[in-house]
């Protein structure tokens, strides 16, 4: 039995569990409270991964604190412990070979992980910076927003929580001050490149693989901004999403 750690409706946490979902292995999810799971991680014998993250152009403090001592999602069995969606991925199709995380033809495997790199290394970070900014800007509103969605409620299950304590991650973690209008600039950038990426088979196969299972929670948490839903419609990206991470019932 896996045991995975995760901070509730981070999307970073959602690929993992849906790699584990794909490869059909029983785990039992762990949730953490975000802001104490790199001492909660490390506790349990993790480390970080490897991760150097960037805000923007910033690594704030609470930021590199994040990246020196443990990360989410985690991953632990038979007294291994791994962290960091990449080598998570790998670790599970070494162990169970299928269904595959990436195509076996070197060239298709290239790709999706040329696709796989950029989820984790860029649009990761700016698909938590574009939602994040908004609940700097409108604490309510996005309290209300993130009550529930593609991936749960987001971070704390109570709205007074959300409102006060979210904000202040955005600001003081990931640097979104005033940075809004810059951010959503970004994005018809960024849901053209996912486009280009299903157009050419990369994204959005028959066979699922570790890129979409990387791509689609980036996207679904911007999602939980109610003013962005125009810029995805029509898209195929926005296909991807629900197919991997529908709207809730």
């Amino acid at each position: 039995m896996y045991k995975l750690y995760v901070i509730p409706g981070s999307h970073a946490c959602r690929s993992a569990i849906l790699m584990l979902e794909h490869k059909q292995l029983p785990f039992r999810r762990v949730d953490v409270i975000t802001l104490t799971h790199p001492l909660v991680v490390r506790l349990r014998g993790f480390d970080a991964g490897g991760e150097r993250r960037i805000a923007g152009d910033r690594r704030p403090p609470p930021l590199r604190a994040g990246d020196r001592y443990g990360t989410v999602p985690a991953l632990a069995v038979d007294g291994q412990r791994v962290s960091t969606n990449r080598q998570i991925a790998r670790f599970l199709d070494h162990r169970h070979p299928e269904p595959s995380l990436f195509p076996a033809d070197p060239e298709q495997r290239r790709a999706v992980e040329d696709a796989e790199r950029w989820a984790n290394d860029t649009l990761q970070m700016a698909a938590r910076r574009i939602a994040l900014a908004h609940a700097v800007r409108n604490p309510s509103a996005m309290s209300r927003a993130t009550a529930d969605g593609r991936m749960g409620y987001l971070l704390y299950r109570r709205a007074l929580t959300r409102r006060l304590i979210i904000p202040l991650i955005g600001r003081f973690v990931f640097a979104v001050d005033r940075a809004d209008p810059d951010l959503l600039a970004d994005l018809p950038s960024i849901l053209d490149r996912i486009d280009a990426w299903i157009a050419d088979g990369v994204l959005g196969g028959e066979q699922l693989n570790a890129a979409d299972f990387m791509v689609a929670p980036s996207l679904a948490l911007i999602l939980y901004r109610p003013d962005v839903l125009p810029q995805f419609e029509g898209r195929p990206a926005l296909e991807l999403v629900d197919r991997l991470l529908p709207e809730p019932a």
